[in-house]
């Protein structure tokens, strides 16, 4: 069976530092976690191309589902990803990237993933992304990253991502895919510094007011949804909200770190505050769990106005830095 990264298994795979368990936030989302994962399988330090989190947004309903910006994943990494156009066989097309090397990004049903046991495997059906390292269509097994790891799959599951029965009307409906061209980083020398210009880009694509007062002035209507919902739902809202902070917010400090350890100067300040705003983050996300369990939602706005207060030290010293 052919990998695409050759030298890694399921199994004896070590996931990067920034998916340890004794982290605030272990999993971001799953796009960003296949790529922190991929990134590091290829020997590259995803640290680096962190900039994108410095322009996270409150989009009126959630706040952003932050990703990596392409463009910086090819300069920083060589990575070049394309849409995957799929006309048949799903199976047919994923061998066909393997074979050239190229690994495939599919979105599938994580109802079908042994990696979520216990979440959603076999309990509920979530869309999600997972990057296939290599694939075994006689055998029925592929071997794929999702969330902070590598894992395999095989069996039943692999029928279900499949699909291999045909219906009466065609082929079955077709999921989004990609696929990653692993080519020379444009960057060979200096990243920190080509880290830091793209940091400069996207703190000039930041949202124009606080988001998060933004998100103070609209979270009355949500908790006034939100006591109509049954307490499951926190799980759902959280993600698209609280967990989305927290996680953008704990990666942009460590992007500023790694900034000030190759040389950069005046970003403590700014290192810091993202880690409170994180913090406040999974503190809300534990107080907002106990308010649906009893419909009441006082107390959660302070949080958010402390995540506002922090907002704005962390773009005031970047505005520094960035001129310095």
């Amino acid at each position: 069976m052919k990998r695409v990264i050759a030298n890694v298994r399921p199994g004896s795979y070590r996931q990067s530092p920034l998916h340890n368990a004794e982290r605030r936030w272990a999993e971001t989302n799953c796009y960003v976690d296949l790529f922190i994962e991929i990134m590091h399988a290829t020997g590259h330090d995803p640290v680096a191309t962190l900039g994108f989190t410095v322009a996270q947004d409150f989009e009126g309903d959630q706040f952003t589902f932050f990703k990596f910006a392409l463009e910086d994943m090819r300069r920083l990494a060589g990575f070049d990803v394309q849409e995957l156009s799929l006309f048949d066989r799903l199976e047919g097309h994923i061998t066909a990237q393997i074979e050239r090397g190229r690994l495939p990004l599919v979105e599938v049903d994580s109802y079908s993933l042994p990696d979520t046991q216990g979440i959603t495997y076999g309990i509920s059906h979530t869309k999600t992304t997972i990057g296939i390292n290599a694939l075994d269509p006689a055998g029925k097994r592929l071997e794929y990253f999702h969330n902070a790891g590598l894992f395999a799959l095989d069996g039943d599951d692999y029928d279900a991502i499949f699909h291999p029965e045909e219906t009466a009307k065609g082929l079955p409906l077709f999921p989004y895919a990609e696929f990653v061209k692993f080519e020379p980083p444009e960057v060979l020398e200096n990243l920190p510094a080509a880290a830091c210009d793209i940091l400069k880009r996207h703190l000039l694509r930041r949202p124009k007011e606080n988001p998060f007062k933004a998100y103070q002035n609209a979270f009355a209507s949500h908790a006034e949804d939100l006591g109509t919902r049954s307490p499951d739902y926190f799980h759902t809202y959280a993600f698209g909200t609280l967990r989305q902070i927290g996680a953008n917010y704990e990666l942009l400090s460590d992007h500023l770190q790694w900034l000030s350890q190759h040389g950069e100067q005046g970003l403590a300040e700014a290192t810091e505050a993202c880690l409170r705003i994180s913090d406040v983050a999974k503190a809300m996300q534990f107080k907002l769990a106990r308010a649906m369990a009893r419909k009441r939602f006082d107390g959660l706005s302070e949080s958010i106005d402390l995540m506002t207060q922090d907002y704005g030290i962390v773009m005031q010293a970047l505005d520094s830095w960035a001129v310095a």
